[in-house]
């Protein structure tokens, strides 16, 4: 019953407001046990050559395997006094392998991810079987640089079939002082030949306070309430609180919490007010309305655990929004009866 509306990271670098890559990113927050146990087993000398590090969307798995690539490249010797004394993987921006690895130049580093079609001006649907193909080529060479050969996959979810089978080449095989990080959002429906070649390292969805020290340092000019709130109705999600700070997003935030409030009874006026605010072809304010209401029935349900019948009536307004928003993202429909077809759903849900 978990439908998540969340922003990806953008990889555009043409988009002034994309959000930093992940491999940009210098600073973690959160995660420190699973960064730990990365670290932890590069220390013992006999870290697993694959490692499926999953979780939901936007809360720093790339980030974390990035931040895992830049550690080993810097230090490839485990045995190395600087690594046995570490406390985290960190590794300094201006660290000359840090740098490259941001500039996409370090040879010993393979990122497979969805890339830009030029003839369409967006992004492939999948990460494309040929890329992945490279990983034998790229682990079946020396590396450059005398130490590890590494590889991120962001992310294993968009992988087609024939892709997951060409990693398995790899996975099967692995030449020594290779890892393979593999990113996924949905951890059980990678292939069981996948996941059973990997260290699974599972990451929890952040904590509103951590989410908000991570926002702040991405978006230094907004307002510390507003970055609260956003942290707060973000589910644990960097990349959506960010988005729910985006100007029509936030308006759109509050519009909705106003009605939420007031259930279950609504405001006519201010129902057909926001249907006028929903409209159009911008997605940050069709997001924001998602994310709003699905952090209001989430909290309804955890609130009203022990009331079966509230649940049931909770539950079916879940489903019916959720399968609403769908098909209005699917078939590009008229968003303001959406605001309509919510409202009565969340209206009914909330009477004893």
């Amino acid at each position: 019953m978990n439908y998540l509306w969340c922003v990806s990271p953008a990889k555009d670098p043409d988009n002034s407001d994309a959000l930093p890559h992940p491999r940009e990113t210098a600073e973690m927050f959160g995660h420190a046990d699973a960064e730990r146990v990365l670290l932890d087993a590069y220390k013992g000398g006999r870290i697993p050559h694959a490692w499926l590090i999953g979780g939901e969307p936007g809360i720093g798995k790339a980030t974390l395997a990035y931040r895992m690539a830049k550690f080993v490249l810097a230090h490839p010797d485990p045995s190395d006094p600087v690594v046995q004394r570490a406390a985290s993987l960190a590794v300094p921006a201006d660290q000359p392998v840090a740098r490259r690895v941001v500039s996409q130049s370090h040879t010993d580093l393979l990122t497979l991810e969805r890339v830009f079609n030029e003839k369409t001006g967006k992004l492939f649907s999948s990460i494309r079987v040929d890329d992945v193909r490279r990983t034998v080529s790229f682990f079946g060479s020396t590396a450059g640089e005398g130490g590890w050969r590494i590889a991120v996959v962001d992310t294993v979810d968009e992988l087609e079939k024939a892709g997951e089978n060409a990693l398995l080449k790899v996975l099967e095989e692995p030449p020594p002082r290779s890892l393979l990080l593999l990113v996924t959002h949905a951890p059980g429906r990678a292939l069981p030949t996948i996941r059973s070649r990997c260290r699974m390292l599972l990451l929890r969805p952040l904590e509103a306070p951590e989410v908000a020290q991570a926002v702040a340092v991405v978006d230094r000019e907004a307002e510390k309430t507003d970055i609260q709130a956003a942290a707060e109705a973000a589910g644990g999600s960097v990349s959506r609180a960010l988005a729910l700070l985006d100007g029509p997003a936030l308006e759109m935030r509050r519009r909705v919490v106003g009605l939420l409030d007031g259930l279950p009874q609504v405001d006519q006026r201010a129902l057909h007010a926001l249907s006028d605010k929903l409209g159009g072809v911008d997605v940050a304010p069709l997001a924001a309305f998602m994310d709003t209401v699905n952090s209001w029935l989430s909290a309804q349900l955890a609130s009203h655990a022990q009331d079966r019948a509230r649940m049931a009536r909770l539950a079916q307004a879940w489903d019916k929004v959720n399968s609403a928003g769908r098909d209005v993202e699917e078939y590009n429909l008229d968003r303001r009866p959406l605001v309509f077809t919510v409202f009565g759903a969340l209206a009914e849900a909330a009477r004893r």
